[in-house]
């Protein structure tokens, strides 16, 4: 009990290790493991026993037999179907042809390449090698994205390695599923007529449950057959179904039908799929945790020892420094990148948890049946997976400044709110120059900005996705304008350190206005206007204006004017090439003489009716 207990304690802790570090988390859940698995018999115990114990001599341990085998299988089926899940067909579309080419063609050129190059550095037959190649295809998200967090980098280089591991998840694994069940239907013989039959019995059960079940869960969740409460729980129950089903059938099928029946849910209408995702994905969280400390902990020293040599660093030094550059460059060709950003693309390509999850399994069916070579499987996938990951994490940064993708200035706006009056504001500024991005839960306003040719994405202030956004990497301006006060000041209290770099502005309350109690720490985007007022002189006039102002006479006069008469609402500051807030404009302290002023409302000439 105690050994069962402190897996998913240790397993938490490397997790909450992870975020507050903001490393990926397959690193301290494998150190974890390792250190109290083989590490812990080695140096540690006097017995010469391991602290957590997955299997002990055939018979003994915490998961005895065949135990093991059937809970990372029934694990990886969940983890599968939560990727096939993500994978969406418009995504593919819209993602740009560099990202198309970087999980097509330069999957099949990792693939390939790594597969002839640990054939004839390690000896593996070919079906092994090009397992270990298929399973070396997968970055994923979960690794990229804390390695990318904190790095402020051109929006065309985050969104391909953030769109590259999204989408190459289930791809990467689909393919290892595939070729291990092709060496598995030829039991390690080789490609032979009956190999192939057999294969082909796989991919048919495997593709026709997936999509079957698929299908017929969507449709009990749409007609509302399953209560509301029973969702989450008869969805895990179909997707294990499935696998147990489609592995009686055709033995090895049951991962094919999973991320199958993911992906056909996926692109279905189902009603319900944002709440299974979040279902899903923390369950994976807690499967993942478990997984890799009882996989890490069950390899033996002496499987670690067989990397002991000059081609285990050959290996990992082509795969790293050859295959990938060679990948990407030929992905890239034609595109829009520069030399120097496919060159960081090609340095960033850490391997993630499901390639070290499913290479485990998969090694582990193999030397039960007797294939030779098998050993080496799942120590390669560890050592590729943790040598990228260590060699990303420490180096990323370093190397995005040397090579010149590394943004010195962010200066991107994020606004928070999508209503009309912020949709025209990011209008403005986008016609402008600047890169806007808008963000609200409200759907209908989300879609209104995309229709707009506006950058936009529903999203929950209060969630924690935000904050993981790694394409808002070059933001450097916060600006708060939603018709809640409360979200407007959490907004700025808990993302002003990520996306405030230059300023962190926000509407006054109808409070302050009301009691005339503007706060002097508070940055305001104008301190005489609450959201009332913004959406007031939306209402009436919904342009923007420029007005040209001589001195700083006229400045506080037209200030007046469009505050007390005009009820125009004054946004911007022009001044020669720059454009400001008004309180950045006002902080500056400089002259204001030959400037333009900026607002939403009426249009008049301020300074001929100031003068009536």
């Amino acid at each position: 009990m105690l050994e069962l207990a402190g897996i998913v304690i240790l397993g938490i802790i490397a997790q909450w290790f992870a975020w507050k570090f903001k490393i990926p988390a397959i690193l301290p859940l494998i150190l974890i493991g390792l250190l109290v698995g083989p590490i812990a018999a080695e140096f540690l115990s006097d017995d010469k026993t391991k602290w957590i114990e997955p299997i002990w001599n055939g018979t003994k341990g915490l998961f005895p037999g065949e135990s093991l085998y059937y809970f990372v299988s029934l694990a990886i089926s969940i983890i599968l179907f939560e990727g096939g899940l993500t994978l969406k067909r418009e995504e593919i579309k819209n993602v740009g042809p560099v990202i198309t080419k970087l999980i097509t063609l330069g999957s099949a050129v990792t693939f390939f390449g790594a597969g002839i190059t640990a054939h004839y550095i390690f000896g593996l037959s070919w079906e092994l090698s090009y397992l270990f190649s298929g399973l070396i295809i997968v970055t994923g998200p979960t690794v990229i994205t804390p390695i990318l967090r904190n790095i402020p980098l051109k929006r065309d280089v985050s969104t391909v390695l953030k769109w590259e591991g999204i989408l190459i998840d289930p791809i990467g694994a689909l393919v290892a599923v595939l070729v291990f069940e092709f060496i598995t239907a030829g039991g390690g013989g080789g490609f032979t007529k009956t190999a192939l039959l057999e294969f082909g019995k796989i991919v048919l059960f495997g593709t026709t449950f997936g999509f079957t079940f698929a299908h017929a869960l969507a449709f009990s969740i749409n007609k509302k057959l399953v209560p509301h409460y029973l969702l989450n729980v008869v969805s895990l129950s179909a997707v294990l179904s499935v696998f147990v089903l489609s592995e009686a059938f055709a033995h090895e099928s049951g991962l094919l039908a999973v991320v199958v029946m993911g992906m056909v849910l996926g692109n279905s209408n189902l009603k319900s799929l944002k709440e299974l995702l979040y279902f899903k994905e923390s369950l994976s969280v807690l499967l993942i945790s478990m997984l890799f400390i009882l996989l890490s902990a069950n390899i033996n020293i002496q499987d670690l020892m067989l990397l002991y040599s000059w081609n285990t660093l050959i290996l990992f030094a082509i795969v790293v420094f050859v295959i990938r550059p060679i990948a990407v460059f030929l992905s890239t060709h034609n595109s829009n990148l520069k030399f120097n950003e496919k060159l960081f693309i090609s340095w960033v390509g850490p391997r993630g948890i499901v390639a070290a999850g499913i290479a485990s399994l998969f090694g582990s069916k193999l030397i039960k049946q007797g294939v030779s070579g098998a050993e080496y499987i799942t120590p390669l996938v560890f050592m590729i997976v943790l040598g990228t990951v260590l060699l990303n994490a420490t180096t990323a940064r370093l190397f995005a400044k040397m090579v010149g993708v590394f943004l010195k200035s962010s200066n991107a706006i994020l606004i928070v709110g999508a209503s009309g009056p912020a949709r025209l504001i990011a209008s403005y500024l986008r016609d402008y120059g600047k890169r806007v991005v808008l963000i609200d839960s409200n759907k209908n306003y989300i879609d209104k900005a995309n229709k707009s040719n506006l950058e936009a994405f529903s999203v929950d202030i209060y969630g924690d996705n935000l904050a993981d956004n790694i394409e808002l990497n070059d933001v450097g301006y916060l600006l708060s304008m939603t018709g809640s006060e409360a979200v407007n000041e959490y907004a700025i209290n808990n993302f002003s350190k990520e996306f405030g770099e230059h300023g962190a502005y926000r509407l006054a309350t109808s409070e302050e206005i009301r009691q005339n109690s503007v706060n002097n720490k508070v940055n305001y985007l104008t301190p005489k206007d609450d959201y009332i007022n913004l959406s007031e002189a939306f209402r009436k006039n919904p342009e923007i204006y420029e007005i040209k102002i001589n001195n700083e006479e006229e400045y506080i006069e037209t200030f007046s004017k469009l505050y007390n008469e005009v009820k125009s609402v004054p946004l911007f500051v022009k001044n020669g090439k720059n454009l400001y807030l008004i309180p950045e404009f006002e902080n500056k302290n400089e002259k204001k003489e030959n400037i333009s002023l900026v607002y939403l409302g009426k249009n008049v000439n301020v300074k001929e009716e100031l003068h009536v």
